[in-house]
């Protein structure tokens, strides 16, 4: 199963160049428009046509932050679910000392293979192969659990590290679920551009409908737009890009395992 959204296949790099892009080929279609209607005797009134592009403007300012606050916020659901999972796992780690041999061996020794999944599936691994491990290792974990509850039925040790299993195995569902399940809609992507290109067309409208001179000034608002654009993006990819969740609680508890090395 491929967790990848449509726009994944554009690297970042390109996604910025091509919004710098679109912004700057839209603006320059609508003025060179403009300046043709310009030249009609009964041309637009110029202060109606700009109060429409800042009202154009006003509602891509707040798409833009409505997707901000999409990504964002399932950023920070992302970094609390990897936090919760690493104590969870720390947790089941610590009970199954409680287990009898030779189940707690093997349990604390797949909860280590666990913690290393965990950290390779996020620093340059498939990230579906490693969902496809962690979900292997969650069935050996829990064959460990179901045999050492039918040695001892009555064991609250048992039980106490099942109900920890049994959290990790949920956090895990949840994290693949919020990190790469949860991303902004496609829909929503292809407005926010749409609203994008149709303001900056607006406004290059306006601007040749008053005949006015090109301003550099275009560029440095073409690339500040762009550049929201891309920290959207790259907040909306776990596993690509410069904001990444920082998974040192992982590798905090992995080296709080022994044995260390393999």
């Amino acid at each position: 199963m491929s967790y990848a959204a449509p726009l994944d296949v554009v690297p970042l790099w390109a996604f910025f160049l091509a919004a710098v892009f679109g912004i700057v080929l839209a603006h320059e279609t609508g003025y060179r428009y403009g300046r043709a209607r310009g030249r009609r005797a009964n041309k637009e009134n110029d202060s109606l046509v700009g109060g429409m592009v800042a009202a154009e403007l006003g509602l891509l300012a707040f798409l833009l932050a409505f997707a901000f606050g999409i990504a964002s916020s399932r950023f920070d659901a992302r970094r609390q679910l990897l936090l919760d999972e690493s104590n969870a796992i720390g947790t089941a780690y610590l009970r199954a000392e409680m287990l009898s041999e030779p189940h707690r061996a093997e349990v604390r020794r797949l909860l280590r293979e666990y913690v290393d999944v965990r950290i390779a599936a996020t620093q340059g691994g498939s990230v579906e192969h490693g969902v496809q491990r962690s979900e292997a290792l969650h069935g050996r974990l829990w064959a460990e659990a179901v045999a050492a509850a039918e040695k001892d039925p009555r064991s609250i040790p048992v039980g106490l590290f099942v109900t920890a299993l049994n959290e990790v195995i949920d956090l895990h569902a949840k994290r693949v679920t919020t990190g790469l399940r949860s991303r902004i809609p496609m829909p929503v992507w292809v407005v926010l551009f749409a609203v994008a290109i149709l303001a900056f067309a607006a406004m290059g409208y306006h601007g040749g409908l008053t005949q006015t001179t090109r301003s550099p000034a275009l560029l440095v608002v073409a690339v500040t737009f762009a550049a929201v654009l891309w920290l959207v993006a790259d907040l909306d990819r776990p596993s690509q890009g410069l904001l990444r969740v920082s998974q040192q609680p992982m590798i905090d508890l992995r080296n709080s395992m022994e044995p260390l090395k393999r």
